[in-house]
C-alpha cells in the first residue's frame, strides 16, 4: 500500500496485494475526491485485456473465479464500519479527501467477467441502504466494456441501472486496431466496442473512460486523436453522459512501463475542448 511518511493512504496507491481482504480494498481516488471502496471480484489478478497503463503486477489473462458473497457482504460491512464509525479516516486518509464518495467495482481485472456480477451489484446496494448512504454514495462498475453483450452483464446494468447514482464508467481508450492492440492488448474490433457501448447507455448511465498517455515521449497520433474523435461524433445520440478524460498517474506494472509517460495537463485540456466542441461534458483528470 503506498503510504506518505505520516502513514496516510496515497492517491496512487490502487491495491494492495498485501491487502487483509480478499475483495474489499479503500483507495484515495482523484476522480471521486475522495475515498472510493474498491470491489475486487478478479482475486486471481485475471482480466480478458492487457492495457498497458495497468497498475496489476503479475496480471494474466482470465476471466474473475467464482464469488463468495457471503465474504463479500462480510467484508464490505467491516469496511465501510470502520470508514464510517472507526478511526481509520484519522489514521489513514489525507484531513481534505475523508468522506466516502463511491463503491467502485474496479480491482485486478474485468469485473464483468464474474457470473455473479449482478448479485454482487445488489448486494452491494442492499449494505450501502444498510448504513444509510444511498443518497450520498455512488455505486459505480469500471469496466472496459468488453463483455456487455453478454446476458449477465446486461442483467447487472439493469441491477445498476435501478440503483440511485448507479453508474458504468465504460474504457474506451482507442477505436483502431493498432491502437486496441497497443493501449488495451485486445484485437475486439471498434465495431463490437461500441456497439457495447450503446448498448450500456441503454441500460444505465454510462460515461467514457479514457487514457490518453505519451509512448516514447509522443502523445496519441493524429490519426489516432481524429479516429476517436470521430468515434465519439458518431455517439453522440447513445445516450452517454460524458467522457472521462485521464493522464497517466499510477506507474503501470506491465512490459510497456519504459514506454509510458504523462502528457502535460495543457495537451489534455486542449484534447478536451475538442471533445466540448462535440457537445460531451467533460472531466479532466491529470
Amino acid at each position: 500500500m503506498a503510504e506518505s511518511p505520516d502513514g496516510k493512504i496515497l492517491t496512487i496507491y490502487h491495491r494492495s496485494r498485501d491487502a487483509v481482504m480478499q475483495y474489499v480494498y479503500p483507495v484515495v481516488s482523484r476522480r471521486s475526491g475522495g475515498v472510493s471502496v474498491g470491489i475486487n471480484l478478479n482475486t486471481n489478478h485475471a482480466c480478458n485485456w492487457r492495457c498497458a497503463y495497468c497498475q496489476v503486477p503479475d496480471l494474466q489473462r482470465g476471466s474473475a473465479p467464482p464469488v463468495d458473497l457471503p465474504l463479500l457482504a462480510q467484508e464490505l460491512r467491516d469496511m465501510l464500519a470502520q470508514l464510517m464509525h472507526g478511526d481509520f479516516m484519522q489514521r489513514r486518509v489525507p484531513e481534505q479527501m475523508r468522506v466516502v464518495r463511491d463503491i467502485a467495482f474496479s480491482g485486478d481485472g474485468e469485473p464483468t467477467s464474474a457470473h455473479e456480477f449482478a448479485d454482487a451489484i445488489a448486494l452491494v446496494a442492499q449494505i450501502r441502504a444498510e448504513f444509510g448512504l444511498n443518497d450520498t454514495v455512488a455505486i459505480r462498475v469500471i469496466s472496459n466494456g468488453s463483455l456487455v453483450d453478454k446476458s449477465w452483464v446486461q442483467d447487472g446494468l439493469r441491477v445498476l441501472a435501478a440503483q440511485r447514482d448507479g453508474e458504468l464508467w465504460f474504457k474506451m481508450d482507442s477505436v483502431t486496431p493498432a491502437g486496441l492492440r497497443r493501449m488495451n492488448g485486445t484485437r475486439m474490433s471498434s465495431s463490437r466496442l461500441q456497439s457495447n457501448l450503446r448498448l450500456a447507455a441503454g441500460l444505465c448511465p454510462t460515461w467514457i473512460q479514457t487514457c490518453v498517455l505519451a509512448w516514447d515521449g509522443k502523445p496519441p497520433s493524429s490519426v489516432e486523436q481524429e479516429s476517436w474523435l470521430a468515434a465519439i461524433a458518431g455517439l453522440m445520440d447513445s445516450g452517454v453522459r460524458g467522457v472521462l478524460l485521464y493522464g497517466l498517474a499510477r506507474p503501470s506494472m506491465q512490459e510497456a512501463a519504459p514506454h509510458l509517460s504523462a502528457l502535460p495537463v495543457s495537451w489534455l485540456e486542449a484534447y478536451a475542448e475538442k471533445i466540448r466542441a462535440l457537445g460531451l461534458p467533460v472531466k479532466v483528470f491529470a
